[in-house]
């Protein structure tokens, strides 16, 4: 593993990775079981009108977003810790050059160098975006 981080640090970052899994997912679970109980869900079921329906709808999605992007931290962290696992942690994916440690400590879950993930955020902006 060729990383500017030592031994201990990358002992601490997958401590640190693993735990933030368990807060994430105690948090979807929390999230799940408030959606059971929240009165949107009720307000859906006596929408009368196009207005009702639009907001019991945006409250719906508004949950499932921040689920979304509780799952995409949860994978981006599997990840990091199969990186640990492989010996490849701190290794940049496109250009395979040492991530800087200061990026690692700050965004654990970093996979690219600052300039390779600059690259891939200019090139891929607005991927996914809807367009007309």
């Amino acid at each position: 593993m060729k990383t500017e981080l030592n031994k201990q640090q990358v002992s601490d970052i997958q401590k640190n990775l693993k735990s933030r899994i368990y807060e994430l997912r105690e948090e979807i679970r929390q999230e799940l079981l408030k959606t059971e109980d929240e009165h949107f869900i009720d307000f859906a079921g006596r929408v009368h009108d196009l207005e009702d329906q639009s907001v019991a709808d945006l409250l719906v999605d508004l949950n499932l977003a921040r689920i979304d992007r509780q799952i995409l931290e949860i994978r981006d962290i599997d990840a990091a810790i199969i990186r640990i696992a492989e010996r490849n942690y701190g290794i940049c994916s496109d250009c395979d050059i040492p991530i800087p440690a200061k990026r690692l400590l700050a965004q654990p879950t970093a996979s690219r160098c600052l300039s390779c993930q600059e690259l891939r955020e200019k090139t891929y902006a607005n991927a996914g975006s809807p367009s007309l």
